[in-house]
């Protein structure tokens, strides 16, 4: 029978008039002009922080947040330019070409357009899954360390500097600093005017459009004092009309080298789409699909890719500000939109005069509240593997830089390389009869074999090509605990998988075990481990003693047996 799926699985955007008969529209409506007076600045800020024209981030703010919204999962994401997306895009691009140039903004086309393919076919292929490899440690120690970049790379401009690029960030940083000769009182005052304007109002006048306001008035004091007469940078004549729609250059030999590149924008973006969307639908009491929106977001950087813009993403704090304003549906992100368009088509006069330190000034106030050393702390109090793999993945970030994609892989490699170690050392515990009537670690708890003959020994893994050696050890150790063992038996309620590797190492023990005159019994198998036991054959062989449910249920019947051999010949073991 054909599978059916419904409408709105292929067009999320069907269920919205449902929504609205029950909640209405003027929530989506206040949210999404709300949304657009931050995503206006925000949008030219995190284009410089890309080494892109402002202009390109409004771009980015038109289709690509219209797809997000009709075809994701989650109604109150806010899509377009984001830092953490913006400082990757400029630190893969800056060794390929000239910042603010043609072949720049060419490469960031195909960027947004091979990191929008990267989501759109682990959508389409239900493989989201593959997303969770990187742990939160890894994204804790690479979140930090971006954001002390993108902090850094904020100052040049706050302080009318410039900063030469290199092939080292921190070293770029020192040689500017020995500059300070070019310091610029004028870009300065502007700078940390705009930033303390920003910090303050967050602080106590919160529901503020605050960004906007200093904009505009930024703006305005620029053009009277003639601030781009003086010397000082301004954005200067942005396009006015719709972006143009063109095809992203096909040039396989950086497409090979854009690779992990766009591999880290599309896992490091999406995992900002899950903090929001894992966040907003926690408090809604609803479900959000996370394969859908991997096809969302991967179609709004495609969407990037053909009309001028930039990789974009969910941004956490406007998704924050558009669930607090009322958003239910992505009709708030239809209206945010509008409302950028518009001033697109005829508002950018008004922002040629805006200091692109009042730009910068915006980054750093967003930025700095995403900085937490003691999340560091924090991986490493819960597990030494996790804090390792956060502390590698900080410094390793902050010393690659500008190439800061190595940083989060190599945290990646070692989580996945520790993870594989740890597998390979499953636990096993020898058992005793607790007090309490369980069988427990005999060794953690001072406790005794249940007779001189039988030895319990549990597998906490699954038994895997991973784990099927530790097995065989751990299983032909046991045997060798007690002189006058005639029965092993294993408990294998642990044992949640099991691989062909895993039945061999069974046989394997078994083979030894029978050469020796010994018996071996499992008991608490499922039937996931069953099952490939019967295909093969090997149960057959165990079913006569593999068949118990609890410990105590072998025990009752294995030792019933060894009793009865005793006294048909053998001499009976004294009990303990």
């Amino acid at each position: 029978m054909r599978r059916k799926f419904p409408l709105r699985s292929l067009l999320p955007f069907s269920s919205w008039p449902s929504q609205w008969r029950s909640h209405g529209v003027r929530g989506d409506v206040v949210a999404g002009v709300t949304v657009a007076m931050l995503m206006i600045p925000q949008a030219m800020a995190y284009a410089q922080l890309a080494s892109l024209p402002p202009h390109i981030g409004l771009y980015a703010c038109l289709l690509p947040a219209l797809v997000a919204a009709l075809f994701g999962s989650c109604g109150q994401l806010s899509t377009g330019p984001v830092a953490l997306t913006a400082l990757l895009t400029g630190a893969s691009l800056t060794a390929f070409a000239t910042p603010g140039s043609s072949d720049f903004l060419a490469l960031a086309l195909l960027l947004a357009l091979m990191s929008g393919s990267m989501q759109l076919a682990l959508g389409v292929f239900r493989a989201g899954w593959l997303l969770n490899l990187l742990s939160r440690p890894v994204m804790t120690g690479f979140i930090n360390a971006a954001a002390i970049l993108i902090c850094l790379t904020q100052i040049p401009p706050l302080l009318g500097l410039s900063l030469d690029r290199g092939d080292h960030f921190l070293s770029d940083m020192g040689r500017m600093l020995l500059g300070v000769a070019e310091f610029d009182p004028l870009t300065s005052a502007f700078g940390f005017c705009t930033l303390a304007c920003l910090l303050v109002a967050r602080r106590l006048v919160p529901q503020l459009p605050m960004v906007l306001i200093v904009v505009v008035v930024a703006t305005f004091v620029s053009w009277l004092i003639g601030f781009a007469d003086r010397g000082g940078r301004v954005v200067g004549e942005i396009p006015a009309g719709l972006p143009p729609l063109s095809i992203p250059p096909l040039d396989w030999s950086m497409v090979v080298a854009l690779f992990p590149a766009a591999f880290v924008i599309a896992v490091v973006s999406f995992m900002e789409v899950t903090s929001s969307a894992t966040l907003i639908s926690g408090r809604l009491g609803t479900r959000w699909q996370q394969n859908q929106e991997l096809i969302g977001q991967g179609l709004a950087k495609i969407a990037a890719a053909f009309s001028s813009g930039m990789p974009v993403s969910a941004s956490f704090s406007r998704s924050a500000v558009n669930f607090a304003s009322g958003a239910r549906t992505g009709l708030s992100s239809l209206v945010s939109v509008s409302v950028v368009l518009v001033a697109v088509l005829y508002l950018t006069p008004l922002l040629t005069h805006l200091p692109t330190t009042v730009l910068s000034a915006i980054i750093l106030s967003v930025i700095s509240g995403l900085i937490d050393l003691r999340a560091l702390g924090r991986a490493w109090q819960a597990s030494r593997d996790d804090g390792l793999a956060s502390a590698l993945t900080f410094g390793s970030t902050l010393l690659f830089a500008p190439n800061i994609q190595n940083g989060i892989l190599s945290g990646l490699l070692l989580s996945l390389a520790l993870m594989l170690y740890r597998d390979m050392k499953p636990r096993t515990a020898l058992l005793g009869l607790h007090p309490d009537g369980t069988y427990r670690d005999l060794e953690r708890f001072g406790l005794e074999h249940p007779h001189p003959a039988l030895t319990i020994v549990r597998f906490d893994s699954p038994l895997t090509f991973v784990t099927s050696e530790a097995f065989e050890e751990a299983a032909l150790d046991a045997a060798r605990v007690q002189p006058g063992m005639k029965t092993l038996l294993v408990s294998g309620v642990g044992i949640n998988n099991i691989d062909a590797t895993g039945l061999h190492a069974i046989a394997t023990v078994l083979e030894r075990l029978s050469a020796q005159g010994k018996r071996l019994a499992f008991c608490g198998l499922k039937k996931q481990i069953i099952d490939p036991m019967e295909r093969t054959g090997l149960w057959q062989r165990l079913k006569p003693h593999a068949h118990y449910r609890t410990e105590q249920h072998a025990l009752e019947t294995l030792l019933a047996e060894l009793d009865h051999g005793a006294e048909n010949g053998g001499e009976k073991p004294e009990a303990p």
